[in-house]
């Protein structure tokens, strides 16, 4: 155990040492970067964001988690509350939920209605393109875990004191939606995947694995100079390209 531990560490210590080369690297050009992490609840977003920004400049990094919508939000143009978080030149952004919000958790729970919903499928796409056309460079991650672990992880996250923070009463429908949420994801990354914005998912049931391989798309997909080849190249086994494929396999967890 101690072993796979300092592997652990080890890897990410020097990935993240490619992080802050990247970094670097996009102040230097002025480049506007967007990262989108979406999944169930306790699929390890939050941790995987700790990993991310853990030694970057706080400066130029920012992460987002909107709360629930105000009235002023619900009356106004659905992305709007989002417009203000976009990243400037020189910026990363990380948005640790996002406007999706729409197609998984408000959906599911019935905080929009059916016309809603449809709409924000109909323009998201049109939207992201919007954005990219802008300067802003976009990476959609899903982050997929099991039944079981999710299970496992709700668990864990009531009883520890210093997860309490993390609790919310959504967590008690998790479960109970199960199938539900299912059906929301696959409608979610169906619409909204394309060749301009497309959705990568993550197998997430190890974190571990899964914060590394996020890290090491990341860094393969944004360029940046000098990249240490050797250690940025993701798993393919962790890290799929969205294909109608992997939900008809069950690879995406049902």
């Amino acid at each position: 155990m101690a072993k796979t531990k300092r592997s652990y560490g080890d890897n990410l210590r020097l990935l993240q040492i490619e992080l802050v080369k990247l970094q670097r690297h996009f102040i230097k050009c002025n480049d506007k970067i967007l990262v989108i992490l979406e999944g169930r609840d306790a699929s390890g977003k939050d941790g995987t964001i700790k990993r991310i920004v853990h030694h970057l400049s706080p400066r130029e990094t920012r992460v987002v988690a909107l709360g629930a919508p105000s009235d002023r939000d619900k009356a106004s143009w659905y992305f709007q509350r989002y417009v203000p978080h976009l990243p400037s030149a020189q910026e990363l952004v990380i948005f640790n939920r996002s406007w999706y919000n729409r197609a998984g958790v408000e959906w599911v729970m019935g905080f929009c209605t059916e016309e809603e919903h449809e709409e924000f499928l109909n323009s998201v796409s049109e939207f992201e393109h919007l954005l990219i056309g802008s300067g802003i460079k976009l990476l959609k991650y899903y982050l997929d875990i099991s039944k079981r672990e999710q299970k496992e992880r709700l668990e864990d996250r009531r009883k520890d004191p210093l997860k309490q923070w993390k609790v919310s009463p959504i967590d008690n429908q998790a479960l109970k939606y199960w199938k539900k949420y299912s059906s929301a994801r696959n409608e979610m990354l169906a619409r909204s995947h394309n060749p301009t914005a497309p959705w990568t998912i993550v197998r997430a049931d190890d974190k571990h694995l899964a914060r590394l391989n996020v890290i090491r798309d990341i860094l393969t997909r944004l360029h940046y100079k000098p990249k240490n080849e050797k250690i940025i190249l993701p798993d393919p086994k962790i890290i799929l390209s969205y294909d109608a494929s992997l939900v008809e396999s069950g690879v995406l967890a049902r």
